[in-house]
């Protein structure tokens, strides 16, 4: 998912510097919603791996 944000990212700067700004705008936007949705994720895993740990020691 962080990979696709990164793609997404990278399109919305060359759209930004080639002067289509709705496009830049909007695949700006669909890297912010991944970027947020792969941060969330990487915390609940993060999270169920701690919890994990505890029981195992």
């Amino acid at each position: 998912m962080l990979k696709w944000a990164l793609i997404f990212f990278l399109i919305s700067l060359v759209a930004g510097y080639l002067g289509f700004y709705r496009a830049s705008a909007a695949t700006g936007t669909i890297a912010k919603v991944l970027f947020a949705l792969f941060l969330i994720g990487a915390v609940i895993v993060v999270i169920i791996a701690l919890m994990a740990a505890s029981f195992v020691f």
